[in-house]
C-alpha cells in the first residue's frame, strides 16, 4: 500500500517537469527566432552603407542566407504558431535581396 502513494507521487512529479521543459524549450526557440531575426536586421542595415566592398556585400549574402536558413529551421519547429512563418519568409526575401545585390556587384 506504501508504494502507491509514491508512484502517484513520481507520476505528479514526472508530468510536471514535461510540461516545464516543453515550455523552457519553447522559451529558448523564440529568443533564439529573436536573436536571428536581429542579427538579419543588423547585416541588412550594414549591407545598405554606401562604402560598402563587393567582398563585403558577398559575404554579408552568405551571412544572410546562412542565417535565413537557421531562422526557419526554428520556426519549422513550431506549426502550431501562425506569427513564426512570416519570420521565415522574411528572412528568406532578404537572402535573395542579398545574393541579387552580389551578383550585380562582381566584375
Amino acid at each position: 500500500m506504501r508504494a502507491l502513494p509514491r508512484m502517484l507521487l513520481a507520476c505528479v512529479l514526472l508530468t510536471a517537469c514535461a510540461k516545464q521543459v516543453d515550455a523552457r524549450v519553447a522559451g529558448n526557440d523564440d529568443a533564439a527566432i529573436d536573436s536571428l531575426s536581429l542579427r538579419l536586421e543588423e547585416l541588412r542595415t550594414r549591407d545598405a552603407l554606401d562604402d560598402v566592398t563587393c567582398a563585403d556585400r558577398c559575404s554579408v549574402g552568405t551571412q544572410t542566407c546562412e542565417l535565413a536558413e537557421s531562422l526557419c529551421a526554428l520556426v519549422e519547429r513550431h506549426p502550431d504558431r501562425d506569427d513564426l512563418p512570416p519570420r521565415c519568409a522574411q528572412g528568406q526575401e532578404q537572402c535573395a535581396t542579398a545574393r541579387n545585390v552580389c551578383a550585380r556587384c562582381g566584375p
